[in-house]
């Protein structure tokens, strides 16, 4: 597939707001059952701000993925059936419980670890929409998986917990150490649910062939043409066109930005005690993070063959 950044965007920017408000209510939950020392009410109010923001960015990026936006509202109106028109709902009530739980801190309102509690419902429920948009496309066999919801999940709640391990190095210094661990957790199950749904795509083998395709099953058909002279709509939205040593480089990139390079500066991080050195590596290891995890999502969709590029995107 020919990946469109807005949806990766979309999908990166979401995560990473929904794993953070996941972050922050873990740590008001644990705060409220007596577990660690409770931070300041402006811990709170900043990553709820930055989960709306982050999430705000990614919904703004979606309206790039649409030929018409102005028709965007009809997005809705096949709740039923889509997982698309599902996502549609769940991002803008996560946002809201995002918003709101922010202003409960603010306010300092005693319902604020209830509206987390239904924001934490509303992220789970929109890791779900957005990974079965693709999961649900069994002729894609790279993302027909359940590996591609269990990715989806992992890897927006690492990047969510390194945003608010960042965070607490300026809010709360006590509690670094322990959401670092959390995020590098985290990190490391999706490094190893990714390299697993990597290890399974690279055995795929197509389940269509230009036999099965033109109904002639001889074994010496050869296919000499695609179709076409020049490009077209086909070859634009459905073939990335890119080199099997640009995959390679894009994979191993991802594999260490997203995972190794995060993990090794959190842990650096979290055991310096000047606030402003822990500070600096683990902003470092957000924006890394993030980077690795854009390259990531744009190797998830190139990696995903669509069944007519058989015959547009090759030639025997």
């Amino acid at each position: 597939m020919n990946p469109a950044f807005s949806v990766v965007f979309l999908t990166t920017l979401s995560g990473a707001a929904q794993g953070l408000l996941i972050a922050l209510v873990g740590v008001e939950a644990a705060a409220h059952l007596g577990l660690i020392a409770a931070p300041t009410d402006a811990f709170y109010v900043t990553g709820a701000a930055l989960s709306v923001v982050l999430g705000g960015l990614g919904l703004i990026a979606s309206f790039f993925h649409l030929g018409h936006p102005e028709r965007a509202w009809r997005a809705v109106a096949m709740w039923r059936t889509s997982w698309l028109s599902r996502e549609c709902l769940c991002l803008p009530a996560f946002l809201a419980c995002a918003f709101f739980y922010g202003v409960a801190h603010g306010i300092g309102s005693p319902w604020s670890l209830a509206i987390g509690a239904l924001g934490v419902l509303a992220s789970a429920a929109l890791f779900v929409c957005s990974a079965m948009i693709y999961a649900c496309l069994r002729f894609l066999q790279e993302w027909a998986t359940p590996l591609t919801l269990v990715n989806f999940v992992l890897l927006g709640c690492a990047s969510g917990f390194t945003l608010a391990t960042a965070l607490t190095a300026w809010f709360a210094p006590a509690l670094t150490a322990g959401l670092a661990l959390c995020a590098c957790v985290l990190t490391l199950a999706g490094c190893a649910s990714r390299s697993a749904s990597l290890m399974r795509n690279a055995r795929l083998r197509p389940k269509s062939t230009v036999q099965s395709a033109t109904g002639i099953h001889n074994p010496k058909l050869v296919q000499v043409s695609r179709g076409f002279t020049a490009g077209a709509f086909n070859l634009r939205e459905f073939f990335h066109g890119k080199s099997a040593g640009t995959l390679r480089g894009v994979k191993w990139g991802f594999l260490v930005a997203a995972f190794v390079v995060p993990v090794l500066l959190m842990a650096l991080g979290a055991g310096l005690h000047p606030i402003g050195i822990s500070l600096g590596l683990l902003a470092a290891a957000c924006l890394v993070q993030y980077a690795g995890l854009v390259a990531e999502r744009w190797f998830f969709f190139a990696e995903a063959k669509h069944p007519q590029n058989l015959y547009y995107a090759r030639v025997g």
